[in-house]
């Protein structure tokens, strides 16, 4: 099964032609611990004679005080290369390893089990094209082998060899192999469709993984290196859709400008129309660049440098598509996440997403639920702790270019990073464009043609009418200042003196008209202009409105002055310092709150241009309220 070596010392230059032609095919072993992921590994190397005899003599001495199998060669010592590795006899990182048989070459991801590595997996697993999946014949399917086999389907892996292994630890039996098989193929029928390939053993005796065994003949099928020689990848490659991020521009003269990237999908040409995204400028190919020469063809893998016959704004992130095959473009995404992280996803709070070359702030919005890897049940969630799964909606703050990951992995997914320390803190998978709004406050109409229609009411007959000047007034504080209790007591207070005022509660219009909106900072953002215009709309029907919100952003309070009118709009700051809110609402900023918390999680910004600044710790609802009131009063907006 090995490469041929009478070529390699008679002609070189044949040998390196020959085995660049062939098929590429990168798979991983993943699975439980001690399911003999590394010993396979080590056997597939030796059995196929690309382990050179030094390799083999230091194994042979290591085995001796480091190895598991009683002083025999432990061929796992081939993988597990780090220090603290062969001292536990365990696979900690990701260890990748090359060989080539006579048909195909192929790169090896050797996985970790354990449950706290589980971020390392979901990385050898982002660019495989075929999943072994092991499983202990002794132990049966377990929960490290559900998760690993969930994670290798959302990361889409249509190939998966469910390795029995260990078949000597069980005398051969073929029952065992049968209920196992049985057992996984029960849990598997709600995982995505995938072709699945069972082979039974024996990775330390090295029973059909490179050669077929005599010990159990009731298998008559293929052994794992015939399998993954013969499995077809191929056709996964999506080569419809162009998508080509730009990672670098190239600009070594005047007479030069090129844009460098891999094909994530797709075949390009010169003289092929290009559109770039997010701009939607149009142009052709001109040429396709690599160091070997100018190609008349490229396809998804290969990395190119494009010229282009116009010279248009293209700069890294930015991606290159055929206009007539488009990808989504959007701020607001459903995915699916894995969490890799210690400290919990916490919903509202902002990392970095990056997304092909393009990095840009985020925060998840909401939490649709968390699946349980053993039933694959959808289950209710507040966040997501280190090694679970769920699903989010993802907010960022630039448009990204994507496709649903079903369609094209590397369009499709993204990686989750924490702003403090720049660790990678999970991994998502695009399921879809997510419905809603983002930030609209300089966002045009639908249509061009509508036309406003005014009022045959003028506000001076409201104002007459009503014994009150029309006013929005925006209470804005920490969670816990007591903003809505201030708001209703502004509001009966008006009432009994007879006048006409409506509260409009950033809770309450999350419950209605803002329910699709979550608590990142364009959401946050985009409520408080829903609600602005609410608001505006009741003082053009001579009303106050009085609004109580968070509004944790100077610059979008100042948004909200300016749509209403300065001359109707009053900022009101109730002060209480940060130890007072936590005393009244102790739920929302312990360990356990669902969302961020502004003055927590990310900063509130204190205003500096308030009209009226009240310490609610020190004064009751009532009190406060009555200051307000007062500066009505002071400003001629209540009575004729």
């Amino acid at each position: 099964m090995s490469h041929d070596s009478i070529l390699i010392e008679t002609d070189i230059e044949a040998y390196l032609a020959e085995h660049e032609r062939k098929e590429l095919v990168r798979f991983l072993t993943c699975g439980s611990v001690d399911d003999g992921k590394s010993t396979l590994i080590g056997r597939l190397l030796h059995d196929t004679n690309v382990v050179d005899e030094d390799s083999l003599e230091s194994v042979r001495k290591d085995s001796k005080t480091q190895g598991t199998q009683g002083g025999e060669v432990d061929l796992a010592l081939l993988v597990d290369g780090l220090k603290s590795e062969r001292e536990q006899g365990i696979t900690i990182d990701v260890a990748y390893r090359y060989f080539s048989t006579q048909r195909r070459k192929f790169i090896i991801a050797d996985t970790p089990g354990h449950e706290q590595y589980t971020r390392n997996m979901a990385t050898g697993a982002s660019t495989a094209d075929v999943a072994v999946i092991l499983i202990d014949a002794r132990h049966g399917v377990m929960v490290q082998t559900r998760r690993h086999s969930f994670i290798t389907s959302l990361l889409g892996i249509r190939h998966a060899v469910i390795a029995i292994n260990k078949m000597d630890l069980v005398d051969w039996d073929e029952a065992v192999f049968d209920r196992i098989r049985d057992d996984y193929l029960q849990f598997a029928s709600r995982l995505p469709e995938r072709e699945m390939t069972f082979i039974p053993m024996s990775a330390l005796k090295g029973e059909n993984v490179v050669e077929r065994g005599r010990s159990m003949p009731w298998y008559s099928g293929a052994t794992l290196i015939e399998h993954l020689e013969a499995v077809p990848v191929a056709g996964d490659r999506n080569l419809r859709d162009l998508r080509m991020p730009v990672q670098w521009v190239n600009r070594p003269n005047l007479d030069f400008r090129g844009f460098c990237g891999s094909l994530a999908s797709g075949v390009v040409r010169p003289g092929d129309e290009i559109m770039a995204l997010p701009s939607r400028r149009r142009s052709k190919v001109e040429r396709i660049v690599t160091f070997e020469g100018d190609l008349e063809r490229a396809q998804s893998p290969q990395a190119v440098t494009i010229t282009l016959e116009d010279e248009i704004d293209i700069s890294r992130g930015d991606m290159l598509v055929h206009p007539d095959s488009l990808p989504e473009v959007g701020t607001r995404i459903e995915a699916t996440v894995v969490w890799m992280h210690q400290e919990p996803l916490a919903p509202g709070r902002e990392y970095l997403i990056k997304h092909t070359s393009r990095k840009t702030p985020g925060s998840f919005s909401a939490i649709r639920h968390r699946i349980d890897v053993n039933t694959l049940d959808a289950q209710p969630a507040t966040t997501l702790a280190l090694n679970e799964i769920g699903r989010v909606q993802l907010v960022v703050n630039e448009p990204l270019c994507f496709d649903p990951y079903v369609r094209n992995r590397t369009t499709g997914a993204f990686i989750v990073i924490d702003r403090l320390t720049n660790i990678t803190v999970g991994a998502g998978m695009i399921a879809e464009a997510s419905a809603g709004s983002g930030e609209h406050w300089d966002t045009s109409p639908g249509s061009a043609t509508l036309e406003e229609e005014r009022s045959g009411v003028d506000a001076a007959a409201r104002r007459d009418r009503l014994a009150q000047s029309p006013a929005t007034i925006l209470l804005t504080g920490l969670s816990g200042s007591g903003k809505t209790r201030v708001a209703y007591a502004l509001e009966q207070m008006l009432f009994e003196q007879g006048h006409f005022a409506v509260v409009l509660d950033g809770q309450n219009m999350r419950k209605g008209l803002n329910r699709d909106l979550g608590f990142s900072a364009a959401e946050r953002s985009e409520n408080l202009r829903r609600s602005m215009e609410v608001a505006r709309l009741l003082n053009e029907a001579g009303l106050v409105a009085i609004g109580s919100f968070v509004a944790p952003e100077a610059g979008t309070r100042q948004r909200a002055r300016e749509l209403v009118g300065s001359d109707r709009f009053i900022l009101v700051h109730l002060a209480a310092p940060i130890e007072h809110c936590r005393e009244a609402l102790p739920g929302l900023y312990g360990d356990a709150k669902s969302v961020a918390v502004p003055g927590v999680d990310f900063p509130y910004e204190a205003p500096t241009d308030a009209d009226l600044v009240l310490r609610s710790d020190e004064l009751d609802a009532a009190a406060c309220a009555a200051k307000v009131v007062e500066l009505l009063q002071s400003r001629g907006l209540l009575g004729r």
